[in-house]
């Protein structure tokens, strides 16, 4: 199991890789969005914003406005760091119920282009 500051170091790159993500791709793909990341195993959440700037930065305290997240994700710590790792494929995380994604189907979509 990771630690918390794991997945924090874990969420801080991966908005560094997100960086990389060319200008075009953002300009098409951006939908500014509140997103939340829950760590089942450490009962964490990490909040952060996708934004056309980037991605982050995410911390353990909620929003202050109280407003839900539009895309919430949750996983277990160590599949955290798989898959920013790149060591597990998001789609088959996904789809063996070890990631969980919440959000409109419009998101999932502009998500799986930029991921």
């Amino acid at each position: 199991m990771a630690t918390v500051d794991e997945c924090r170091a874990a969420l801080r790159k991966l908005g560094e890789q997100f960086d990389e993500v060319d200008e075009e791709s953002r300009a098409r793909h951006v939908v500014e969005r509140d997103i939340s990341c829950h760590i089942r195993d450490l009962g964490v959440t990490f909040y952060g914003r996708l934004h056309h700037g980037g991605l982050g930065p995410f911390d353990d305290t909620p929003p202050a406005d109280g407003k839900p997240a539009d895309v919430k994700l949750t996983l277990g710590s160590d599949d955290l760091v798989s898959l920013v790792n790149g060591e597990l494929d998001m789609g088959r995380a996904v789809f063996s119920g070890r990631v969980k994604i919440d959000a409109s189907f419009g998101d999932l979509l502009r998500l799986r282009k930029l991921l």
